[in-house]
């Protein structure tokens, strides 16, 4: 790497990360107000009690009036009026702080959705760190909170790794890389032109473990891609040091070769100090009330003898995880994790770890459903929910998300893949059954019969929460849209929201749900894909407020996204509109608390698409039932809940009395066609 001449070390230090987490650290020492707050567990329902219903926003593909940011149209006062009457009181903003590389003087753009993270100011690309405190100022006048992101997997190429690069200081110690010896470099493939880096060959990253170097492969290559990503190690190019001496590196990286991984056990605790300063400044310089934790399962990872390295489930992350999240209830905000793993991780995770978690467990069985018409597997994941303690309050449940339709279903893949299931009048090893539902949901959701929809690596698809449907409802062709398939797709897409919202816990949906996007053609984003990242074409640019109708791109460059619903403005003017449907639903899930009722019962049904969630609603409210026809037949059926009070039986959004809960249980559902119903039985009223 070339240096700037015209920049010193100082001035690099001054730039990176580690050095600005220090000099914050030294204001809260000595101070009382960090030890207000019980920290050392979980308070997820105190955590959803804040917000229970999340705008998921995505900056790359805000479009924004002529001339303001992405932050100024976030804190607009007529989209903060249009989401505060459909029932939203969380923003999540997605990563706004600047990410990407810095190079020889120069700032590289981001690799990776500004998921690469590389400084604490807010990325120019979006607006200013005074109109991201606007934006909570906003919010807060609306009822609302902000949510923020920290990142503590990994980072960008930015000043940090720079000087790790040039071994200066602690700096080294922030990553898991390590120095190549001069006679192995005949070893390690060169490095391209204009490239600073080169991922290894799977015989590259074993000869360097024989040697003692690094701790080899890993469980899995996320987001593997032959002649791209075939293992998690990279090689520098030769990189000249603060001493002058020229030295190459082997550097983890868990996602793309830009997000270098950090190292959470090394002498220095450098990565704590970053992350935790990262933090804290989210919380007191910004405004934010809460963080994800973003790829937080990936913390620790350690050498074995025989076979892969350790690198999930690792006691680390756990540790990690508590220190991080602990720090941000010290200072009164809450966590949420993203966290795709295992429901044995996510159960351990959640344990002194972040407040909420990221509903990944059921998820991918809810799109199955939908897909199938079947509601077994979905069942069954409802139910693992319950097996492994898990509460669903502490969930988020959502609708789409910047990445894509995840079917890794690692739960059967790595920890569980010997155990035995039963699904579909069948015995199943756990891997088995997951290859099964992967191939089943790959099938029908891209392909001949989805085009328009692609695949992601080998264990997801890119896509949108309407272009799932489409798929469903089979229209392989979304050029054929007409008003009679918005309307079809509308009923669906309410169905979904139903099923997230009408449970305990936080409910989330994105800009591309509240528009009704659909993916943006391959070509429109190809310039994105050489990496083989498909999931830009389910990122369209979206325009909530119809502020500039004629804008082709969001501010980020984003091509437009084809919206089935348009601006949720002119939306709530029509009550038979996606987002005036959504909010009457919201208001009732509001009224009668159901993101803070607890799940008691998740029957069998005889209808393959029947789904029944019985809840207790708090303050004595009585039982919630939320029944979901997740396929294109009629149901008629008698569904039986024992040990529930009887009593007359309302349906909470018509709010009509529909008859009576008997002694023995008997409740009929009546649906048609991907019709949701939410009932109430009061049971301390008489039958008749």
């Amino acid at each position: 790497m070339a240096a700037d001449p015209s920049e010193t070390v100082e001035d690099l230090v001054a730039k990176s990360m580690l050095h600005q987490a220090r000099l914050f650290a030294e204001s809260y020492g000595g101070q009382g107000r960090l030890w207000q707050r019980p920290y050392a567990e979980t308070r997820p329902r105190v955590a959803s009690a804040i917000a229970s219903v999340w705008f998921t926003a995505y900056p790359s593909s805000v479009i924004t009036r002529s001339g303001d940011s992405v932050l100024k149209t976030l804190g607009d006062p007529q989209l903060w009026s249009a989401l505060s009457s459909i029932g939203v009181r969380g923003i999540h903003t997605g990563p706004m702080k600047r990410a990407g590389g810095y190079r020889d003087g120069t700032y590289t753009p981001t690799i990776d959705g500004n998921f690469d993270r590389i400084g604490f100011e807010i990325d120019p690309a979006f607006g200013t760190s005074e109109e991201f405190v606007a934006v909570s100022r906003m919010a807060a006048a609306h009822n609302a909170v902000v949510v923020d992101d920290v990142i503590p997997a990994h980072t960008g190429k930015g000043p940090d790794f720079r000087l790790a690069e040039m071994n200066h200081s602690s700096y080294p110690g922030l990553y898991h890389m390590v120095e190549i010896p001069e006679e192995e470099w005949s070893n390690l493939p060169d490095v391209p032109e204009g490239r600073d880096a080169v991922n290894l060959p799977p015989a590259t990253v074993d000869h360097l473990k024989e040697r003692g170097l690094i701790v080899g492969q890993l469980q899995r290559v996320i987001f593997f891609e032959p002649g791209v990503k075939e293992t998690d190690w990279s090689a520098t190019g030769p990189v000249a040091g603060v001493d002058g001496k020229l030295r190459r590196w082997a550097y983890l990286h868990y996602f793309k070769e830009g997000q270098p991984s950090l190292n959470w056990l090394d002498p220095s605790f450098a990565a704590q100090q970053m992350i935790i300063g990262d933090a804290l400044h989210s919380i007191d310089h910004m405004g934010a009330r809460g963080l994800r934790l973003d790829a937080n399962g990936f913390l620790g990872v350690e050498r074995r003898i025989d076979g892969p390295a350790w690198s999930e489930s690792h006691p680390l992350s756990v540790t990690g995880n508590a220190l991080l999240a602990g720090m941000i209830r010290k200072a009164g905000g809450f966590s949420f994790q993203e966290l795709n793993l295992t429901v044995d991780d996510i159960a351990s995770m959640s344990k002194g770890g972040a407040d909420l978690s990221y509903d990944f467990i059921t998820r991918p069985a809810y799109h199955h459903a939908l897909l199938t018409g079947d509601t077994e597997f979905l069942r069954l994941m409802l139910r693992t929910v319950h097996e492994f303690g898990i509460d669903p309050a502490s969930l988020i449940h959502a609708l789409q998300n910047h990445d894509e339709l995840t079917t890794e279903l690692v739960h059967f893949w790595t920890l569980h893949a010997d155990d035995i299931y039963t699904f579909a009048g069948q015995t199943w090893q756990g891997r088995t059954l997951r290859m099964h539902l992967r191939d089943v949901i790959r099938e029908r959701l891209s392909g001949a019969a989805a085009p328009y929809n692609l695949p992601f690596v080998t264990n997801g698809i890119a896509c949108t929460t309407a272009s799932v449907i489409t798929a469903a409802l089979g229209i392989s062709d979304l050029t054929e849209i007409d008003e009679a398939a918005v309307e079809r797709i509308r009923r669906v897409h309410l169905l979904l929201a139903m099923y997230n919202a009408f449970q305990p816990g936080v409910f989330a949906l994105s800009g591309w749900d509240l528009v009704g996007a659909l993916p943006l053609e391959t070509r429109q984003v190809e310039h994105l894909m050489g990496d083989g990242d498909t999931r830009w074409i389910e990122r369209g640019a979206y325009d909530l407020t119809g502020a500039n109708p004629d804008e082709a791109r969001s501010a980020d460059g984003m091509p437009r996204a084809r919206a089935l619903y348009g601006p949720i403005t002119e939306q709530l003017k029509d009550p038979s509109s996606f987002a005036s449907q959504l909010k009457r639903l919201l208001a009732v899930r509001d009224a009668y608390g159901i993101a803070a009722s607890r799940q008691t019962l998740i029957p069998d049904v005889a209808a393959p698409g029947l789904l029944v969630m019985v809840h207790e609603l708090p303050d004595g409210r009585g039982t919630q039932v939320t029944a979901l026809n997740f396929g294109a037949q009629v149901i008629d059926e008698v569904v039986t809940l024992p040990g529930t009070r009887p009593g007359p039986v309302v349906d909470m959004i018509a709010e009509t009395v529909e008859g009576d809960l008997l002694e023995t249980g008997e409740l009929r559902i009546s649906l048609e066609p991907y019709e949701g119903l939410s009932l109430r039985i009061i049971g301390n009223l008489p039958t008749l």
